[in-house]
């Protein structure tokens, strides 16, 4: 056995030697790639994907396009559930196909505000912000108005104020068009590779796509801040600003997660943490949520493209069920 030993550590100091010679020998080590990557992990992971691997995708629930490529559920496009504990996926119905995020956009202009802005800071509205289509819900935030970063961040989360992205990606990027190259950017960061957005608020155009697992990547990384899930929990906000006369204005808003609002009930032992809406005539209805089941573990789920409202708090009802 002594022998034996010895000969292999001989072996694999002449590989370190010659770099090639050997290499039959060292092959019979028999070191595993599970072990490698557990003596070797933050060093592997960081030489393989830069200094930020843990916002990157590193750990994550992982299906195949075979297995998702199902429908258990009528009524919705897309339909996800991944243990977010134990990064396992546990439902996934074409959860890779192309489909409008509408207002769930928004996670990825929350993101990126939480990762860039003080919540004090003060943002000046440089200019009216307005929308060709009369229904987009909105502050109507105007020239001169005066508005701290987290009450933009409710208006966009709890009332999905689609002026208030705006203002928000002004905040951060500076222009429109910067703030669009940071979301899609980190998209890629956070491996959402086949999503393209067009816009900060999600207001539909062609080109502003994704599918639910990119969402669900991107959403893994926003419920790492406590300071989104405050906000998100909540069923109801009251904000006060300060508009281009100098006045107060104050503004009481309510969740359109319903959920939240009590017009849909989870299902026995399944906690709401919080979550994202969005709802536009190509999206249809969609939901992003974080919830915690009886045993502490938490949970993403996505619905994309129901049918109806109805439908989407039915069947998302019906996913929550294999929590317990």
């Amino acid at each position: 056995m002594k022998k034996r030993i010895i000969c292999i550590w001989m072996a694999a100091f002449l590989v370190l030697l010659t770099g090639c010679s050997a290499v039959n020998t060292v092959t019979q080590l028999s070191v595993t790639y599970e072990d490698h990557l557990s003596s070797k992990d933050d060093e592997l992971r960081s030489e393989t994907l830069g200094d930020n691997w843990k916002s990157k995708g590193a750990y994550v629930g992982v299906v195949s396009r075979e297995d998702a490529d199902v429908r258990n559920y009528s009524g919705v496009k897309e339909a996800l559930l991944v243990n977010n504990t134990k990064n396992e996926v546990i439902t996934a119905q074409k959860v890779f196909d192309k489909a409008y995020p509408a207002s769930i956009t928004k996670i990825m202009t929350a993101l990126l505000v939480l990762e860039n802005c003080n919540l004090d800071d003060v943002v000046t509205i440089d200019k009216d912000i307005t929308f060709d289509d009369p229904a987009a819900v909105s502050l109507h935030l105007k020239k001169g108005d005066k508005i701290t970063v987290e009450a933009l961040l409710n208006g966009l989360i709890v009332m999905s104020a689609n002026d208030t992205a705006i203002a928000l990606g002004r905040k951060v990027a500076g222009s429109d068009k910067k703030f669009l190259a940071m979301m899609n950017k980190r998209a890629r960061e956070l491996g959402a590779t086949n999503t393209h957005f067009a816009n900060p608020n999600g207001l539909h155009l062609k080109n502003h796509y994704t599918t639910a697992y990119d969402l669900y990547l991107i959403f893994q990384e926003l419920v790492k801040h406590n300071e989104f899930l405050s906000i998100a929990g909540k069923a109801s906000s009251y904000i006060e600003y300060t508009n281009q006369k100098n006045k107060l204005q104050a503004f009481d808003m309510s969740a359109t997660n319903q959920y939240l609002l009590g017009n849909y009930n989870l299902p026995h032992k399944v906690f709401m943490l919080g979550g994202k809406t969005g709802t536009t005539g190509e999206a249809g209805s969609c939901l992003i949520i974080l919830t915690r089941n009886e045993d502490g573990e938490e949970f993403i789920s996505v619905i994309l493209k129901a049918s109806s409202k109805q439908t989407l708090y039915h069947t998302m009802t019906e996913i929550l069920k294999k929590e317990n």
